[in-house]
């Protein structure tokens, strides 16, 4: 980790009673930000919390010693300081002065990716997703000095603002053997990506904060030309890219379809749906919100797929300890398997002599000629459907009140739902709860009807 001599050099570019302050504070390891506003303290930004670095208020002469030592800003109005891995950042005012500067410190940190080695060694291209500030580019830039290093693999750091590699022409030594091309201009970046492709045989792709439609659609031709793909966007899960209209095609997007009354009838669902466009770019996506805790989804297509049915996907969840192990657990898929053992074991009817007695089977045959019309909301009309099956029973499911024998609910939602639950009072429909939308929860419903 390079951390004492980086930061020394950041702290030099503050004005004098900010830099005193912070050679002696004993948590300076631990700095994330320092915060320069005009008419205010100087702020400093841990890991455990914030704090003010000094009583006294900053002014225009204090921003100008900054300035002086950093040199120009770029159109994107960031800086850095050269031969490290540091970044700041000003804001203006409506005159184009600068008015303040956040500093953020960069840090190269070791055994970080240990947490994922098995994914970078599959060779599949991998998108990182998290909020600012959660550690995406300290996470690439490792993964950067992994392929290039041990995996010995040709990677191309695609280097907008210089994160990744530092503010100067040689490299940071961060990033190991991997090679660096710098973007004069953040929206030329997409054309950075197709030129590394075209220009320098990479391997590995490596791109920071995809954000645009332009630089989503470069992403897609580099995927489709045989090149690993590492990047980062902005949200805090796979579901944020879904909503999100610009970045929504870098998993393969999103189109509205209408089906036929049969095909509807055959899934369960409306007739309008939502389905996903293309492939992804990416095949594996990591959500990053905890610092050593990650969620993983194996297979982006299949896990949006599931969250445009409004299903869980198989999320898989790692942990990385104190003593550099790590814990893969997989609960969603796990809990998957239970429930299809769980409907199995109602198909070979083990359940029958212990949740249903002879009368209720008897009971079920006879409703069963009749039509049950089942209300649902917000409840899996696909799963509903499996249970059923396992009873051999027939059920329909309808939009009409009138037709409806029965309602069945999502709990959270049935109890936002007044008006709902007055219509059904009038008109004396029963409704059964259903706790969460798992089969589990839907087959422990099912045996409360049926008793």
């Amino acid at each position: 980790m390079f951390v004492d001599k980086d930061l020394n050099l950041l702290i030099q570019v503050l004005p004098n009673y900010v830099r005193i302050y912070l050679q002696n504070h004993p948590n300076r390891f631990n700095l994330i930000e320092i915060i320069l506003d005009i008419g205010r303290r100087p702020e400093g930004r841990f890991v455990n919390g914030s704090e003010y670095l000094s009583q006294n208020i900053i002014c225009w002469q204090d921003l100008y010693f900054c300035i002086k030592q950093l040199g120009n800003f770029n159109d994107d109005n960031r800086a850095g300081i050269e031969k490290t891995l540091h970044r700041v950042s000003c804001l203006r005012n409506k005159k184009g002065n600068i008015i303040g500067l956040t500093c953020r410190v960069g840090r190269a940190l070791f055994g970080r990716i240990s947490i994922i080695r098995d994914l970078l060694e599959s060779g599949q291209s991998i998108l990182i997703l998290g909020k600012p500030g959660v550690g995406k580019t300290t996470t690439i830039r490792e993964i950067a000095r992994i392929l290039s290093d041990e995996m010995e693999k040709r990677v191309v750091i695609i280097d907008t603002s210089n994160e990744i590699g530092g503010d100067s022409d040689i490299p940071h030594s961060g990033i190991g053997r991997a090679r660096r091309m710098q973007v004069a201009k953040s929206e030329l970046q997409h054309n950075i990506m197709i030129e590394a492709v075209e220009n320098h045989m990479p391997e590995v792709v490596i791109v920071d904060e995809i954000g645009t439609e332009l630089e989503v659609l470069a992403a897609r031709t580099v995927a489709q030309r045989g090149v690993q793909l590492v990047g980062t966007a902005h949200g805090n899960c796979l579901d944020n890219l879904i909503k999100n209209p610009t970045l929504t095609d870098i998993i393969g997007g999103v189109q509205n379809v209408t089906l036929s009354d049969e095909e509807a009838k055959r899934r369960g669902t409306q007739k309008n749906i939502l389905e996903r466009k293309a492939s992804s770019a990416f095949q594996i996506a990591i959500e990053i919100n905890q610092k050593d805790k990650w969620f993983i989804h194996e297979n982006i297509d299949q896990s949006v797929d599931f969250l445009l049915q409004k299903q869980t996907p198989f999320l898989q969840t790692r942990i990385l300890k104190k003593d550099n192990k790590v814990n893969i657990h997989q609960k969603i898929l796990q809990d998957y398997i239970l429930e299809q053992k769980l409907l199995q074991n109602f198909r070979k009817n083990l359940f029958w002599k212990s949740k249903l007695n002879q009368n209720s089977y008897e009971l079920m045959k006879t409703v069963n000629k009749s039509k049950i019309y089942i209300y649902s909301y917000s409840v899996s009309i696909n799963k509903v459907q499996q249970v059923f099956k396992s009873f051999d029973f027939t059920l329909y499911f309808t939009k009409d009140f009138d037709k409806a024998n029965l309602i069945l609910a999502l709990k959270p939602y049935i109890k936002e739902n007044r008006k709902l639950r007055q219509i059904a009072k009038i008109r004396q429909i029963p409704i059964y709860t259903v706790k969460k939308n798992t089969l589990q929860h839907i087959l422990k419903t099912i045996l409360q009807i049926l008793n």
